[in-house]
């Protein structure tokens, strides 16, 4: 064993877990790896992958039981995420979206909206987390969307962009502002919208650099009506509910980009131990050693970090958004760093599409940016220290 796998081998799973997580790695090595290149190339949206995925009845481990889930840990999802996202950087963040956009329910919902909701997510629905607009990005205050109170319906008036599942979502958790509430952070809602509701439309995808695959949606709503029985909490709660969430996707984004950094990493492992130069595998040579020995300690402290964040939020730790912006930042700086050393270090080939590297460092790129560019989980993290001025 090397060091990766021994770190591995030590996460105290439970028999079920360990038998569900060699399931999901059967299939991501099977099923979904030999896929990727294929929805790469076309951007088509991998119902296939998603219909394996709900085979394994994945959707159901993070549903609690009472409406049809079968919950396992926290930890053991991520592994999830990590595991398929190696696969399929896109499939991986299909499914992982799934969990980012119910966990609001899940947390906030009444037990009405989770009776009548969850089972669908947990029977293999998918779901959208829906902030993102033109004037709203990683300040979700500036949003635009406005819900107004009409009797015993929400009247929805805006548009969203860069929406992960939005164009093939079945639930959408959106972010909004409530009309009779002054403040761009006090007015901030949160409602459900189910999929074709009159007045909502998809009025476009991106063509993306990479996790082709995985649908980023522009969002218009135009007169939708929904009931007031889909709004999360209370007027006003969006913000609470929004942060709450965050706290939870973007350890979820980071065992995401650490699927990526171990694929790079080991597609360059198994080239540089082949390919030869000067009758010595490029492994051989000591700058080439010291290259991989950075690279391999680095994943080995982040994803002691992704256990570690994994266990607080398993054990209800409060105020943990810092070291979630921690994981964030840094497993999806290593995801970018390993899969451009990755390319170079198979050189041109690492420049071609027949080698996957190439398609990974292009997948790696969005893990930076979205859940919070990295600049601002820097700003977060620093301004953590400040000392509170005496007045």
């Amino acid at each position: 064993m090397n060091v990766l796998e021994r770190l591995d081998a030590a996460q105290p799973w439970t028999q079920e877990e360990t038998m569900l997580l060699d399931s999901v790695k059967q299939l991501a090595a099977e099923k979904i790896a030999p896929r990727a290149a294929h929805y790469d190339k076309t951007a088509e949206f991998p119902w296939d992958n998603v219909k394996e995925i709900n085979n394994l009845g994945l959707n159901a481990m993070f549903i609690p039981e009472a409406y049809g889930g079968a919950p396992l840990s926290y930890a053991c999802y991520l592994a999830c995420v990590r595991e398929l996202s190696e696969a399929c950087a896109s499939t991986g963040i299909i499914w992982a979206t799934n969990f980012h956009a119910i966990k609001p329910l899940m947390d906030f919902g009444n037990e009405e909206q989770k009776q009548r909701l969850l089972p669908r997510i947990a029977e293999g629905g998918l779901a959208s987390l829906v902030i993102t607009e033109p004037t709203a990005g990683s300040d979700a205050t500036g949003m635009k969307t406005t819900f107004t109170p009409d009797g015993d319906s929400i009247i929805m008036n805006g548009s969203k962009i860069f929406i992960s599942n939005g164009d093939v979502a079945d639930l959408y958790i959106v972010f909004g502002k409530w009309s009779e509430i002054a403040g761009d952070k006090e007015s901030i809602s949160a409602v459900v919208l189910e999929k074709g509701t009159l007045g909502f439309s998809i009025t476009g995808t991106e063509d993306k650099m990479g996790t082709r695959a995985s649908g980023t949606a522009s969002l218009s709503f135009d007169q939708v009506r929904i009931p007031r029985a889909n709004l999360l909490c209370e007027p006003g709660d969006g913000l609470k509910i929004l942060l709450a969430s965050l706290n939870k996707s973007r350890p979820s984004v980071a065992a995401h980009a650490l699927g990526i950094a171990r694929a790079a990493f080991n597609d360059a492992i198994a080239y540089m131990n082949d390919r030869r130069q000067s009758g010595k595998r490029l492994l051989e040579f000591q700058g080439l050693q010291f290259n991989v020995a950075d690279l391999a300690a680095e994943l080995v402290m982040v994803e002691s970090w992704l256990w570690r964040v994994a266990q607080l939020i398993e054990t209800n730790a409060p105020n943990v958004g810092i070291e979630a912006s921690i994981l964030k930042l840094k497993a999806t700086d290593l995801a970018m760093r390993i899969a451009t050393d990755a390319v170079q270090f198979l050189g041109g080939y690492g420049y071609c599409k027949d080698y996957r590297v190439e398609r990974l460092m292009r997948d790696a790129k969005i893990t930076q940016i979205w859940e919070g560019t990295n600049q601002i989980h820097r700003q977060l993290i620093g301004r953590s220290f400040l000392k509170k001025e005496k007045r």
